[in-house]
């Protein structure tokens, strides 16, 4: 029995020895694969690092492109602006002067057509009076010229009569 005993101790103990060393391959394995994943996940990751960081460099570049060509832009607009203040500049000048004197004799124009007007009126009423007068001056010859004609024959006729009393005194 001890024999068998032994035997039994012996292989149980190989047992424990095969499970043990199973064990502990098996937790080597484990180890192992655990130490690939891990080291599989940090080259994926530093992959994912890499891509981003060219991605990044890309955009920068995109970015450094699109605002050199913005700056040009923004300098070509500056020269048009400019061009265009410097077309613009010296005509509101002229415009500003030329609007000034229409102002100018606008006000001088007022008070001259005010006179205007009443000397119009000044002139109509004299030419109204005069008219009148002449109306009149024309009706006063008109009587005169009767008058002398009446004057004349009534002078005549009393010659005439003298003339005859005359004639009949010799």
């Amino acid at each position: 029995m001890q024999t068998e005993e032994g035997t039994l101790e012996e292989q149980h103990s190989q047992i424990q020895r095969v499970g043990n060393n199973s064990s502990n391959q098996l937790s080597q394995l484990m180890e192992d694969k655990e130490e690939d994943m891990a080291k599989s996940a940090l080259t994926n990751f530093r992959a994912k690092e890499e891509e981003i960081e060219k991605k990044k460099l890309e955009v920068r570049e995109k970015v450094r492109a699109q605002l050199g060509r913005v700056e040009e832009e923004t300098k070509r607009l500056a020269v048009i602006r400019e061009e265009l203040e410097a077309l613009t500049d010296p005509m509101r000048k002229e415009v500003a002067a030329v609007r000034k004197k229409i102002d100018a004799v606008n006000r001088e124009l007022k008070p001259l057509g005010q006179s205007v007007q009443k000397k119009e009126k000044e002139y109509k009423e004299v030419l109204d009076i005069f008219n009148e007068k002449n109306k009149e001056k024309s009706q006063l010859l008109s009587k005169l010229m009767e008058l002398v004609g009446e004057s004349e024959r009534l002078r005549m006729k009393r010659l005439e009569e003298l003339s005859k009393h005359i004639d009949s005194l010799h």
